[in-house]
């Protein structure tokens, strides 16, 4: 069984190697930002929500993430392990998940972090070509991601639970990375 949480800034491509190890592994790839732009494109209550926020940038506020992520995690698909890309963003959201991970009793084996310096961020979300992926917005997000995401890199290193990745370099290094430091 692999349960694995990515973690790293917006544009690192934490979606990219998160699908390639969910399917290598044959588990499900649960990422929050596609369950959330789903919402908003289905215009659901929580999407509705979420827009305005993810419009400017922001985080999506704990209380809308927290009861979707618990529900998917106990889907049966996800009883033989995930790959957790986009959640948690912040320790109370970390704090949240190690219990919840107890109660349903699947513990993360792996957090991965994968380490990208701002400029490729920046190259990288501007080729994605989404509406909402502007330089100005993009920077919002990286000083968002600093401080309140970049501290879950010491949480989970206090709990010897995070490997580190360097993130830039091309797709099929970093995929090879991340099965040589987590399979073997």
């Amino acid at each position: 069984m692999r349960r694995t949480i990515f973690l790293g800034p917006p544009g690192a491509g934490k979606g990219t190697q998160a699908k390639l190890l969910a399917d290598f592994c044959q588990i499900p790839h649960i990422a929050t930002g596609d369950l959330l732009r789903a919402a908003v494109a289905n215009q659901t209550k929580l999407g509705k929500r979420a827009q305005e926020y993810m419009e400017r940038g922001d985080l999506v506020p704990d209380n809308l993430l927290l009861g979707m992520v618990a529900h998917r995690l106990e889907e049966p698909d996800a009883a033989n392990g995930w790959v957790l890309d986009g959640f948690p963003r912040n320790v109370v959201q970390a704090e949240f998940l190690e219990e919840l991970l107890g109660q349903i009793n699947q513990p993360s084996d792996w957090v991965i972090d994968l380490e990208v310096p701002d400029e490729t961020v920046i190259a990288r979300t501007l080729k994605r070509g989404r509406a909402d992926d502007n330089e100005v917005t993009i920077r919002h997000r990286l000083e968002v991601y600093r401080e309140q995401t970049a501290p879950l890199i010491e949480y989970y290193s206090q709990r010897n639970h995070l490997v580190s990745i360097n993130g830039d370099r091309p797709v099929e290094e970093v995929a090879a990375a991340l099965k040589q430091a987590i399979i073997t």
